[in-house]
């Protein structure tokens, strides 16, 4: 099959994560694969076209609508002839279902990534043209609940497909290559917590960073690692100062090598106010992390409360930092017997195999029902 990815970027994100990697996983399965960004391509992006990937963007600027970019993709749609046209994210979902309007689109499948994607506007521009898409996929049941609750999109029009991980990427390594990591990043012998993420108002970084304060008042040597950019990074900064977290707080900016640094941390944390189904909550899982986290969108369908982590009510910092405090308190058997149950949970519920599995059937299912299975290409 030729398959177009549309997605409203193609940067840090975790829905662009997610995007390329279902892209390799999919094209190691035979498929053509094409990934268009609404907006000016990042560093997915920019690695799928190292990749071979052909990856193209239609120069929109963020949160500004342009026609322009809908003629540019009219054209390349008539040009390249896909059989599916899998959109990604919100904006580059309307988007998809105007597309469709003006140009031949044989099978157009739509995925939502988060529990909330956008304003009363936005839920309105699903609303009346869901006549437009064939299928959806959300990542999460939490998120499905919410937009059938909401009569946002219908029932019958969505099926839940979590968000899929490669757990090879982040197996655990042997205790000597560990702290050989550790001795690399100069983490020193206290616990380590990370965090990894943009900083934008969905991950609430101000809830973590007060948490984080009263754990220190209990464990003065813990460290909290921060891996990520964004524009709310300064306000960030500035209140780690304020409570007087530097240098217990390190602000690692972008990293290359997440896997790594998830290997070298004691666990991992989640501040979030909302979420879908988040990638990098999948990773820490892989990577054998026991976990603390918010109770929102699909992170409780992803970490067991009690078994694999424990879950906090979200914008209490008195509870994330008690959640903290009572997975540091256990003994470290104990901590790296509930990584190794999240990681098998990642590994049965969570593979990235099975994931692009489902996608494919998907894909194959639309195009049947709408009887374009005999205009497949030979190669699909």
């Amino acid at each position: 099959m030729r398959i177009l990815f549309l997605s409203t970027s193609m940067g840090m994100g975790g829905a662009d994560q997610q995007l390329l990697s279902a892209a390799r996983e999919l094209r190691g399965r035979g498929h053509d694969i094409m990934i268009v960004s609404l907006t000016p391509l990042g560093a997915m992006g920019i690695e799928a076209r190292t990749e071979g990937f052909r990856a193209e963007s239609l120069g929109m600027a963020r949160g500004i609508p342009d026609p322009r970019g809908l003629v540019r993709l009219v054209r390349l749609v008539r040009a390249w002839c896909p059989d599916v046209i899998h959109s990604h994210m919100v904006h580059a979902n309307l988007l998809a279902r105007a597309l469709r309007v003006l140009a031949p689109v044989p099978a157009l499948v739509s995925t939502i990534h988060n529990i909330t994607e956008g304003g009363a506007m936005l839920m309105a521009g699903y609303r009346v043209s869901n006549a437009l898409v064939d299928h959806m996929t959300i990542i999460s049941q939490a998120a499905a609940d919410r937009f059938i609750r909401d009569r946002i999109v219908p029932s019958r029009l969505l099926t839940v497909i979590p968000n899929g991980v490669d757990a090879r990427q982040f197996a655990p390594v042997a205790p000597e290559k560990r702290e050989m990591l550790r001795r690399s990043l100069e983490l020193g012998n206290g616990f380590v917590w990370l965090a990894v993420g943009r900083f934008e108002l969905a991950k609430d970084y101000p809830n973590l960073l007060r948490a984080f304060a009263a754990v220190r008042e209990r464990h003065p040597g813990t460290l909290l690692l921060l891996a990520g950019e964004g524009g709310l990074q300064g306000e960030a900064e500035a209140l780690a100062h304020t409570l007087g977290l530097v240098p217990a707080v390190r602000f690692l900016g972008v990293r290359r090598d997440v896997p790594d640094v998830m290997r070298a941390a004691d666990g991992y944390v989640m501040s979030s106010a909302w979420e879908g189904m988040p990638m990098v909550l999948l990773e820490a899982a892989a990577a054998g992390l026991p976990i603390v986290t918010t109770s929102v969108g699909g992170t409780g369908e992803v970490v067991a409360d009690g078994s694999s982590g424990f879950l906090a009510p979200a914008r209490d910092p008195t509870a994330l930092a008690a959640a903290m405090v009572r997975l540091m308190a256990l003994p470290e058997a104990e901590r790296r017997a509930m990584g190794e149950r999240g990681r098998e949970r990642v590994m049965s519920r969570y593979s990235l195999v099975r994931v692009a599995e489902r996608w494919e059937a998907l894909y194959r299912e639309v195009l049947e029902r709408k009887g374009a299975a005999l205009a497949l290409r030979a190669s699909g």
